[in-house]
Order: C-alpha cells, then structure tokens, then sequence
C-alpha cells in the first residue's frame, strides 16, 4: 500500500488522480489533501477518501470548511504556506503529487523532496524556476521525480532501458490548442471563454490558456531539459492536433520512438503512481483504425512568440525562466479578466524579460526575488498598455 499527498486535489490533475486512486484501494491510500478555495469539493473528496489532513489557502476558508465538514471524519484542517508544506512533508506519506498551479507549487515540492518523499511531478514551474535546485536536492535524498505531464511521461517511458547519451534529441508534441488554424489578425480579437476551449484535453483554466498561446509548451521545454538533463536545443516541439503522439525520442542510430495513447490525463497519472509497474486500464483502448491520420507541423513562432521567448530564456537559464513564468502568470490573469487582448500576453513577457539580468545559479531566495520583481513590471507594463 502506498500512500499519498496531493498537493492541488480540486484541480484537473488532483481530481483524475483520486479517480485513479478510487480505483485502486488495494494499491494507493489518501492521508493527506491541499486545495486554494474549492471548499466544497474538497469537503466531498475528504467524505470520500478520509485524510488525516488537509490544507487550504487561508483561515477565512479554513473556517467555512470546518463548519461544512463532517466531524466524525476527524480530518485536520490547515491553512497558508505551512499548511502547504505540511501536507507535502507529511511523515506518513510515501509519495507527493505536485499539482498546484503555478509558483505556488515551488516551496511545498521542495518540503516533500527534504523530507525523502518521491514525487509526482505535475507542476511544470517547479522545475522551470528552480530545476537545478530541485534535480539536486532529489538527487541528494535519494528521490524519485515521476512526471505526470503526458509529453513528459511519454519521453520518460520512450527513454526507459536506454542510455541517456544514445538520444539525439526530444520531440515534444503540442495539440496546437484552438487557435492553430487562425490567422494572427485574428489572434487579437479572441476572448477568455474561446481561449478555454480546448479541443482535446480537459484542463484548468491557467494551464488551457497557456496551450493556447503554446507558452505550454515552452514550459515543457524548460522543464524537460532539466529532467531529462538535455541542452534546450535538443528539444524541438511539433504540432500534433490529434493529441494522440504524446512526444517522441530519437536515438543517434536514427531510431525515433514514440509513446501513444488516448488523451486521458490518468494514464500518465497512473504510470507515475505504479512505476515501474502498470495498472490495468478499464476505458476503452486507443483505436488507430479510428484516427486514421497521424499530422505534424512546425509551430509558428510568428504567431504564438511565447514559444520563442520560453526557448529564449531556457537558454539563458539562471533567474531569467522564473521571470518569463511570472510575467506569464501576471499576463494570463489580466487576459482572463479582459483587461488585455491575448495577443497582449507575450508582448507583457517579452518586456519584461528584455529588461532582466539573470543572476546564473541563484539561491532560492533569489529565484523568489526575481519572480516578485517579474510581477511588479508585468503589471507596470499592463497599467501603461490601459492609459
């Protein structure tokens, strides 16, 4: 039995999780949950899975949990930063599902790798903003890092038996989100509600706005570099609408293999939580008789810049990826409120970077003061774009 703390159970890849767990009692037990402010399904997942603690964002939602919870379940409730890393460094816990949404994510997932638990790796900024740190630390503590991206889940079963120094390079594939047909003109007019429209995955809000600017995959980027300890220009992203190629690896010999699959976020999720074993799958398989046709295209960075700006600060590396997350996060916000168009989304990022100094291996005190001053002129720069 192995037993688990999610750290962001209310979102997309929290609640599959619990699916996949739900479905396996024999294998996986629930002791600890974290959420930000969905008290209500929180109170159903702690009714269903009885942990014996969760945490929320503050003590306003703490206390409307409480009053909703069922007191027989005698389920701890926390809250803040603590609460967080409570959850995440739990001492009954054998592994950690990192899951919060964006930076927030940093600091917990650090706490669980402190405190030896592996760790399934959903959070993407983690490693975007302090990759060198935590491949260090884990690799200091003995600790597994699983991901549960599908791309980065792909390349981690497409490498597995293989020598690292026999890849040539990775291949990354993005479903082109809902925009990849429409013209640039066109990009400037859309609103919130078109851009949460994606065609093939179900995904928090955030995480959809960003395929469809494919800064996504630009994350994904930066973040498979430092797992898979691959130089940024070794790591191309091809455009697949079918979303059924989740990434490919090609050898030095000319090899290329590929990892397919249905696009269902509990395949990646149940591979990280069983490895190295498998779990059987109860939906139906994947039917290539049915799909037909497999197609690739080159992105169009034209278009969607932010996938140039993310291979520009990867390179640069140090504090500069945590500065190109944070203007991200600030301008994804503004673009949701409609307070910007979305084609404004990487005019704010590339601002802000093209004004940064990276400070090469920064401690994480300095990551964190690089991403605070990444928000300020994030929001400068929206402020002057609204005059």
């Amino acid at each position: 039995m192995k037993n688990i703390s999610i750290l962001g159970s209310t979102g997309s890849i929290g609640v599959n999780a619990l699916d996949v767990i739900w479905n396996n009692p024999d294998r996986f037990k629930i002791v600890a949950l974290s959420a930000r402010k969905n008290i209500e399904l929180l109170r159903q997942q702690i009714e269903r899975f009885r942990p014996r603690v969760v945490s929320v964002i503050d003590e306003k939602h703490a206390k409307e949990l409480k009053k909703i919870a069922n007191p027989s379940n005698r389920t701890e409730i926390l809250f803040g930063e603590e609460g967080y890393r409570e959850v995440a460094s739990m001492q009954e816990a054998d592994m950690v599902i990192s899951a919060m949404v964006g930076s927030a994510g940093l600091l917990p997932t650090i706490d669980a790798i402190e405190a030896g638990k592996d760790i399934a790796l959903a959070n993407k900024e983690v490693m975007v903003m302090a990759g060198k740190i935590v491949v260090e630390k884990a690799c200091e503590k003995g600790v597994k890092i699983l991901p549960v991206d599908s791309e980065h889940s792909a390349i981690f079963q497409c490498i597995s038996g293989n020598s690292r120094k026999d890849i040539r390079r990775i291949i990354l594939t993005a479903s082109g989100g809902p925009f990849f047909h429409l013209s640039k003109e066109k990009l400037a007019e859309v609103k919130p509600v078109q851009a949460l429209k994606h065609p093939n995955w179900q995904m928090g809000r955030k995480i959809t706005i960003d395929s469809a600017s494919l800064m996504n995959k630009g994350l994904e980027v930066i973040e498979a570099s430092w797992l898979f300890s691959m130089a940024i220009d070794s790591i191309e992203v091809h455009i697949h609408p079918q979303s059924i190629v989740h990434s490919m690896v090609e050898y030095v010999d000319g090899s290329v293999m590929a990892q397919l699959g249905v696009p269902d976020m509990r395949i990646p999720i149940a591979y990280a939580l069983s490895f190295p074993e498998r779990l059987p799958r109860r939906e139906p398989s994947l039917d290539l008789l049915k799909v037909g046709i497999f197609e690739f295209f080159r992105p169009d960075i034209e278009k969607f810049p932010s996938l140039r700006l993310a291979y520009e600060a990867g390179k640069a590396g140090g504090t500069m990826p945590a500065v190109l997350n944070a203007a991200n996060e600030v301008a994804v916000d503004a673009f949701l409120e409609e307070i910007i168009r979305f084609t404004d989304i990487s005019k704010i990022i590339e601002g802000v970077i093209s004004c940064h100094q990276p400070k090469e291996f920064p401690t994480l005190a300095e990551i964190f003061e690089a991403d605070l001053w990444a928000r300020r002129n994030a929001k400068k720069i929206i402020e002057r774009m609204n005059i």
